[in-house]
């Protein structure tokens, strides 16, 4: 799927994957947040599928992707704080934050990427989990957060190297703080997830589960009051935005030695 074509078929979407519908005023303005490295294939897909759906959603929109410099351990939760803050340089005018794995297309058009008064959970019904949704507290895959619940959370743990774990960290910071999870018909809420192998230095980390007990412990020390980085390129390309950063390195090599 070249590049070229997916420019082609969406008109309208401007340099850096930004979007204003022509012959509306939306009420909100939207950044797609992706965390990202070594994923190009799926993300020329996910671009393919995702500009038609977002523009037949007639949302004012962004597509931001965040990718992750060097070699050590991918780290999604820190990459997304990354995102919310950086994007938010570029334009403070977003007041809206989807944070989507690049693997991840909805089947539905219904399934509008909007914020609304709780935090939003849209893949709720991922055809590798059967469509349905694998646990009551499950908030990974595709979210999307208001700016001011984001900042009622303090953004997103920093210290989940590895695959696992920051998703439920994440829900445990919703509840924490009062706030309840909003999810679409569990007909509207299905999505594909494009095919791949686990991805080199994302093992799962077997300190997660202790990790998740310590939510209450932690989140006010540890998310986007704490995020430390340094970007490396900021690129803007005609269908996305890319912003390469260091994050750093798992406290110890490797996270759990």
């Amino acid at each position: 799927m070249p590049l070229e074509r997916v420019q082609r078929e969406n008109p309208g979407v401007l340099l850096g994957g930004r979007y204003t519908p022509p012959d509306c005023t939306p009420a909100q303005t939207v950044a797609v947040i992706i965390p990202f490295r070594h994923r190009e294939h799926h993300l020329r897909y996910w671009l393919h599928y995702m500009h038609p759906i977002l523009r037949r959603q007639r949302l004012r929109y962004g597509i931001y992707v965040i990718n992750q410099h060097g070699e050590d351990t991918f780290n999604r939760a820190k990459l997304l704080n990354v995102g919310f803050l950086e994007v938010l340089k570029e334009d403070a005018t977003y007041d809206c934050f989807i944070f989507s794995d690049v693997d991840l297309v909805p089947m539905d058009d219904r399934n509008l990427y909007r914020c609304g008064d709780q935090p939003r959970h849209f893949a709720i019904a991922i055809d590798k989990f059967g469509f349905r949704l694998p646990y009551a507290g499950y908030f990974g895959g595709v979210s999307g957060l208001s700016k001011a619940q984001f900042l009622r959370i303090n953004g997103f743990p920093n210290e989940y190297w590895g695959w696992g774990g920051e998703d439920d960290d994440i829900f445990n910071r919703i509840s924490l703080t009062g706030m309840k999870i909003s999810r679409p018909d569990i007909r509207i809420g299905r999505y594909r997830m494009i095919k791949h192998d686990r991805d080199k230095h994302n093992e799962p980390n077997p300190q997660r589960f202790t990790k998740i007990k310590n939510t209450k412990l932690t989140m006010k020390r540890d998310g986007i009051g704490s995020v430390r980085y340094q970007v490396l390129e900021v690129s803007w390309q005609p269908l996305f935005t890319n912003i390469t950063v260091d994050i750093g390195r798992p406290p110890s090599w490797p996270p759990w030695g």
